[in-house]
């Protein structure tokens, strides 16, 4: 097809349709938003299992098209609806592309976030992990493109799925504007006061489940404590995942169950503000595919301690204390560092200020309509 000629792009859009946005919800979110502001000539079909409570702003070229909800909404209903309205080009913002579809009649893209599944699989039961590496594979071969949102997870692909290298655009995720340093001294003791901190705190938000290894960062923070007086706090923001009692466990066996704060899930509007008051933010994540939140706490002004594994390295630049993930004497150094060096903490702010500012999602929008129009 020329390049001159107009396209219709359908998407799966149906990580949308979700309240309590997370990893691939807020990507497919973000991009979609970007997209609309970039392109307002190709016309676009969102494919939903349900109308979403909440869009991004979308151009007149933009149609939602909502397919009720059952089983295997993917393979079943979205491919009979593909079958008969095929589209020029097929975007699947996470993982699964459907396999009732005649996908040899129009372009496919699909992207790929992880393959934690096989770096962690004790973290699925046996009939879930089987699904994710089916299905994985299934995507990555038939997709006629893949995007993979870091080079850590293109380096995956290619050394676990044989996939070839030139299949494979790395696009990395942008920051949404929220995420920027709140002055408001009263807006960020307000936040504070409705999670129970009450003095200086490390932050981590995420999934609370074991790859994150935030039982090896409370036996950290638990030695930290050891050596100051000064009220510290660690805060651990998100919902619960996989096997979260004995990680809240751990800090109660620890006899620092007061000095750990176990909000759940945050709401979008509170993260800048906990992330922009805190002491430093720790993501001492055994994987990511990613690694979204050290982006957003960079944004928000947060001095960052993350690991030296997987994406991280790639996504933090010279921006964040790196350290070994597994070591807890070295993620306990790491904090005490950030505890007592304000000039490490100044220097690692601004320094993640200026890396953050090089994420955009116009940046991501833009490479992804180049790989959607082929």
């Amino acid at each position: 097809m020329p390049s001159n000629t107009l396209r219709h792009i359908g998407i799966d859009a149906s990580r949308v349709a979700v309240d309590a946005r997370t990893g691939t919800e807020h990507y497919t979110y973000e991009l979609l938003a970007a997209l609309a502001q970039l392109d307002r000539r190709n016309r676009y079909t969102l494919y939903c299992n349900q109308r979403p409570t909440v869009l991004p702003p979308l151009g007149p070229n933009f149609a939602l098209r909502t397919i009720p909800f059952a089983r295997l909404w993917t393979h079943a209903r979205l491919s009979a609806e593909l079958t008969r309205h095929p589209p020029d080009t097929l975007f699947v913002p996470a993982h699964v592309l459907p396999l009732g579809a005649p996908l040899r009649r129009f372009r496919t893209v699909v992207t790929i976030h992880d393959l934690g599944y096989l770096h962690f699989p004790e973290a699925h039961t046996p009939l879930h992990r089987r699904y994710l590496q089916l299905s994985t594979l299934w995507s990555a071969r038939a997709a006629t493109h893949i995007i993979a949102i870091s080079a850590a997870t293109r380096a995956d692909l290619i050394r676990y799925t044989g996939i070839p290298a030139q299949k494979i655009s790395v696009i990395h995720h942008g920051l949404a504007p929220r995420f920027r340093p709140v002055e408001d001294t009263s807006l960020l003791a307000k936040v504070q006061a409705r999670y129970g901190i009450t003095g200086p705190y490390f932050c981590y938000i995420g999934t609370v489940q074991p790859r994150k290894n935030i039982e090896r960062l409370i036996e950290a923070f638990a030695r930290t404590l050891g050596t100051t007086n000064a009220g510290l706090q660690l805060v651990i923001a998100g919902k619960r995942g996989w096997l979260t009692e004995a990680i809240e466990r751990r800090a109660a066996a620890l006899g620092i169950g007061q000095q750990v704060r176990f909000t759940g899930y945050v709401p979008d509007a509170d993260v800048p503000a906990l992330l922009g008051g805190a002491l430093a933010f720790v993501f001492p994540s055994l994987y990511e595919g990613f690694g979204m939140p050290v982006l957003e706490a960079m944004a928000c002004g947060a001095p960052v301690l993350a690991a030296n594994t997987s994406s991280l390295p790639e996504v933090a630049g010279d921006a964040a204390l790196l350290v070994n993930p597994e070591d807890v004497a070295a993620i306990t150094a790491g904090m005490a560092r950030l505890l007592n060096d304000a000039a490490l903490r100044a220097d690692l702010r601004a320094r993640g200020l200026a890396r953050a500012a090089q994420f955009t999602w116009q940046r991501s929008a833009a490479a992804t309509l180049q790989v959607l129009l082929g």
